[in-house]
């Protein structure tokens, strides 16, 4: 169902994910039970909740109004999408991740969040090397077609996301605050460039502020989005910590950078390796490790291209062919933009970048950076 033109849904959306009591765990069984937000709100309305969750039921049955209509007009906005674990447009290796939020807040592009993600986190007062070392890391990696998700922080965070930006290359920003905002706040200019390449991704609906709690959550959905985590520089306390011990919950590789015995933003880098996170020098190493769970990815996206939604039928495989085959003709000796590739080939923009992305990871593509595409037989054959 394509919740954005159905109205009621949305609502009830809305009204399930703003009540209080209400986490993402117990909303999805809710919806496992009832399939559809609207159903699974009048069955909580009629007492489909725990005898003490009369706090939760007191919102479903006078929700704020006000809010609601708030959020809608949110949503209206332009690159304002709600993506709910209902629909086929959820991540899928956020999916598959335990303790998943029920929907995300996107501003920006929302098929960047199936690109395949390396997420690169940090201190935030981290050193000029540390900085450095977030930079090439992520300008390497996303030379080879990978796109960078951070949390938008002082430190390794911005400056793994405008590395990113730099190269001309897709980076993700996760919230721990409504999507509506910024923090930290001199980080806007960064927030809005990212979101128009990218996407500002948060659980948290529109006017929600940065209290503490929330960012733990924030640095699960970072390491659930990522195929992998690289800690930059972290000390012993810090949050990055727990980005890298969400991941290993969540069955991906970590990855440190080591450094000097002797600085104390080292120490939690060589603690996780210690624990078992991968030490590495070069992204190359981070790239070798990650090739499995990339081709895994790559079996979600033919699944995801083989439907229009959740309701519609498959695609015929002949169908799906012919738009491949078109495609590929159209990519020559030339990087093309997926503007450019539009053009040529009569394909949406939204499926050209998801084509792209598995053609890329079937190496039959190869990312320029600056958002331009060419095959790969062209790069080999050039020269």
């Amino acid at each position: 169902m394509d919740i954005e033109s159905n109205r009621a849904e949305t609502e009830a959306w809305l009204i399930l994910l703003r009540a209080p009591g209400i986490g993402a765990a117990r909303l999805r069984e809710l919806l496992e039970r009832h399939r559809t937000a609207r159903s699974a709100l009048e069955a909580a309305r009629r007492g489909e909740l725990p005898a003490d969750a009369a706090e939760s039921r007191d919102w479903l049955r006078a929700p704020d109004r006000a809010l609601i209509e708030s959020d809608l007009a949110w949503l209206a906005g332009e690159g304002h999408q709600l993506i709910t674990a209902t629909s086929a447009d959820f991540p899928p290796l956020l999916r598959d991740t335990p303790g998943a939020p029920a929907a995300l807040f996107v501003v920006g592009d929302a098929s960047a969040l199936w690109r395949p993600q390396i997420a690169i986190v940090g201190s935030r007062s981290a050193s000029q090397g540390g900085i450095a070392n977030g930079r090439g890391f992520a300008r390497a990696l996303c030379a080879a077609g990978f796109s960078i998700t951070s949390g938008l922080a002082e430190g390794i965070d911005a400056a793994a996301h405008s590395a990113a930006l730099d190269a001309g290359a897709i980076t993700v920003a996760v919230l721990g605050t409504g999507p509506d905002l910024v923090y930290p706040v001199r980080h806007r200019e960064l927030a809005a460039r990212i979101a128009a390449s990218g996407a500002l991704v948060s659980e948290f609906p529109p006017g929600v502020p940065g209290r503490p709690e929330n960012f733990p959550r924030r640095n699960r959905i970072i390491a659930g989005l990522a195929l992998g985590t690289l800690i930059v520089e972290a000390g012993l306390r810090s949050g990055s910590l727990i980005t890298a011990r969400c991941a290993t919950e969540q069955g991906r590789d970590v990855f440190a950078i080591p450094g000097s015995i002797h600085n104390p933003l080292a120490r939690g880098c060589h603690q996780l390796i210690r624990q078992g996170a991968m030490l590495v020098e070069t992204a190359e190493e981070i790239i070798a490790a990650l090739a499995p769970l990339a081709a895994r990815l790559g079996t979600h996206l033919r699944e995801r291209l083989g439907t229009a939604g959740p309701e519609s039928a498959p695609l015929a495989p002949t169908a799906r062919d012919a738009d491949y085959a078109r495609l590929l003709d159209a990519l020559g000796h030339e990087a093309l933009s997926i503007d450019a590739l539009a053009g040529r080939t009569g394909l949406g923009a939204p499926a050209l970048s998801s084509m792209l992305l598995l053609l890329e990871l079937e190496g039959e593509v190869a990312a320029e950076g600056g958002g331009l595409y060419i095959r790969r037989q062209a790069v080999g054959s050039a020269g």
